[in-house]
């Protein structure tokens, strides 16, 4: 009997332990800097990319987003997306030399782009994410581009993700966006490759998202879990503790023996 209560014991031990990992890995919160999607392209090619910038705030929301570009590894154009309830503006500088870009001289480069909310109420409230779509090209030949962004909330605070992430080391505390390069010819990411002129954000990219929106479903996935867990756990229990019930006596198990009836006469 001890060796069974201690299995017993053991068996919800291990399932509640599995349980709460499931709810807790399923509730783990995503990044919340500044990042590039997606975050690889091909050199020579023009890549749709878009920005994710998710508000850390708990109260202002985000009204202005800077985002420069790599002045070491110049790039040509850029084509925005519309964003519903801002205004976007490429400013661009001389770049000597002059790029050659399809055989023709340009001697100007983007230099940064600038997102502005019309208002407050169109900025990216707290617990909610924006995405800012561009395609820039034609990529240069280089291993990476790093994306230094400023963020400007609507009390005039202002965060500079400008940090450069080192490959081997801690993410530092506000790590700028980085864009990793593929040679030519290599496979194109899913999102990206391709020249393309985008005149307007899809449905999913120019809409706001809510982080909080994501972690609430797996919460609520990982509790159904916890629930089911611990009601087969309760099922178990029930069936191991019939398994040690003694069997009831029978009718033929309680009456005499036959003494075999009349003589052999």
């Amino acid at each position: 009997m001890l060796r069974h209560r201690r299995t017993l014991a053991r068996a919800v031990a291990l399932t509640g332990a599995t349980v709460v990992a499931g709810v807790i890995g399923l509730a783990a919160p995503a990044a919340a800097h500044i990042t590039v999607n997606p975050s690889e392209a091909v050199v020579g090619d023009y890549a749709r990319l878009a920005f994710r910038v998710p508000n850390e705030s708990d109260e202002h929301s985000t009204t202005q987003v800077e985002v420069v570009m790599p002045e070491e590894t110049p790039i040509a154009s850029a084509t925005l997306a519309r964003v519903p309830g801002w205004t976007a503006q490429v400013q661009t500088q001389p770049v000597d030399p002059p790029l050659e870009v399809h055989g023709a001289q340009v001697t100007e480069a983007v230099a940064r782009i600038v997102w502005t909310a019309d208002d407050p109420q169109a900025g990216v409230q707290p617990g909610e994410f924006l995405e800012f779509p561009v395609s820039l090209g034609p990529l240069p030949d280089a291993e990476q581009l790093v994306f230094k962004s400023l963020q400007t909330y609507s009390d005039g605070t202002v965060v500079r993700w400008i940090e450069v992430p080192v490959p081997g080391q801690d993410e530092p505390a506000t790590p700028a966006s980085v864009l990793t390069l593929v040679p030519e010819g290599a496979q194109a990411p899913a999102a990206g490759g391709g020249e393309e002129t985008v005149d307007e954000a899809p449905a999913a990219d120019a809409q706001p998202g809510t982080d909080t929106g994501g972690s609430g479903v797996a919460l609520g996935l990982g509790v159904a879990g916890l629930l089911a867990g611990l009601g087969g756990l309760a099922l178990g229990g029930l069936a191991f503790a019939r398994t040690r019930r003694p069997a009831p006596a029978t009718a033929s198990d309680s009456a005499p023996a036959s003494s075999g009836g009349g003589s052999a006469d």
